[in-house]
Formats: C-alpha cells, structure tokens, sequence
C-alpha cells in the first residue's frame, strides 16, 4: 500500500564546528540553505505545507519565512544535541505525520529530480524506512588490512569484476514517525534494513569540513 502523511523535515543550526555558519555563509552568491528551499519549492511530491525547517537560530527561522517555509522551534538543548535522537529530533511526537524524510542542506548538487525519486520509491516501498546510497565497485581492507572484497581467483585488480558495494549517501532519509520516541530511526532492526534508494555519487558531495565547501563552491558553479 502508497504510503501518505509523509512530511519534509529540514535540521539546520548554525553552531557547526568544522564550518560555523555554513548554513548561511555566501555560497555562489547564494546559501546552501536557500539552494535546498528553491529546490523543494519545485517538488513534484511534497506541497510546501509538508515542508519544515527545524531550527534553534532566528537568523535560519528568517530564510524559512522568506521562502514561505513552516519553522519547527527547535530548542537549544536540541541543537548542541549529536546522538539522542529523542532530543536531537523533537518533532517527532509533535507533527502530525505518519512519516518523515530528512533532507540535509548539506549537498548542494543535490538536484531535485533526484529528491522526488527518492520520494517516489518510498511511497511506493513495503519498507519502514528508505536509505539513499552510491554504488562502488572498488577493493576493500578491514580494521586488520585483510580484504574484504572477493578477488573472485583473480590475481590483478580489475573493478570490472568486483561486485558492487553501496555507500551511505548521508542526504536523503525517510522513517515512520513513530517509531523514534522508542529510540529508532529508519526503521526497528538493527543493523537497520531500509529501502535502498541509489542515487549518483556527485549530487552527494557532502560540505563538511573547509575544502569541500570551496570545491563545492566551484562544482555547483560549474555544474
């Protein structure tokens, strides 16, 4: 059964260590926060009343306002929160929706198309929850430099021949509501089971320490 209730919720602060203010630093002559609301402002899935931004600072509660976006008041606790995802999520019990998918402002090749497809699968999907990932076809090692990934008899690398491996994309999450109040998210197993959504590794550049904020700069410029 097409799954409905489904909410877009936006978790933004302004406290990030590694880039303070990248919420709102100048971006190509713009913000990664207003290149993501531009971009759900042409959802073909989810109507701006579905759309939240969840924020402590006045300053990302404005860019919400401007965009006609509604603001989820999100206290401090909450945004100095990293790991409890009762605190770290709060709305979880206060929204009055089945389900939710975060999007992170983080990843500004992030292209709408690929948003609404993510969207799409998930609506569609028998799952709890869905999980956006890149396919890789590369040589793994673990913790103890044994490899991981199977040669299949080979003696020389060749990615031609290795089974894909999928790698968490860290942009596109959908969850029940429900479930995060006992500590879930995604859905109850552990490790957690998802609708794999697979998107392309470009769009998931993800803006997290100070170079990548001036590449991405430059490839959302060119691209």
């Amino acid at each position: 059964m097409a799954k409905d209730n489904i909410c877009i919720i936006i978790q933004a602060r302004m406290n990030s260590q590694r880039i303070p203010g990248k919420m709102l630093r100048s971006f190509a002559n713009t913000t990664l926060l207003d290149i993501l609301f531009n971009k759900l402002s042409k959802s073909n899935f989810i109507s701006k009343k579905d759309i939240y931004l969840s924020s402590y600072e006045e300053e990302l509660k404005n860019v919400a306002i401007k965009h006609n976006i509604n603001i989820f008041n999100r206290s401090k606790e909450s945004s100095l929160e990293e790991s409890n995802p009762l605190k770290l999520w709060e709305w979880h019990n206060q929204l009055p929706y089945e389900y939710v998918i975060l999007i992170s402002a983080c990843n500004p090749l992030l292209k709408i198309e690929t948003i609404d497809k993510f969207i799409e699968s998930f609506i569609n999907s028998d799952k709890e929850g869905a999980f956006a990932v890149f396919e890789k076809k590369t040589y793994y090692w673990d913790k103890n430099k044994k490899p991981i990934t199977d040669w299949g008899g080979k003696t020389t690398m060749n990615t031609k021949y290795v089974d894909p491996v999928y790698e968490a994309a860290h942009c596109l999450y959908a969850s029940r509501m429900d479930i995060i109040k006992d500590g879930y998210f995604i859905d109850t197993k552990s490790p957690m089971e998802p609708e794999l959504f697979v998107m392309n590794e470009l769009e998931a550049f993800d803006i997290d320490e100070e170079w990548q904020f001036k590449v991405g700069e430059q490839l959302y410029k060119n691209i």
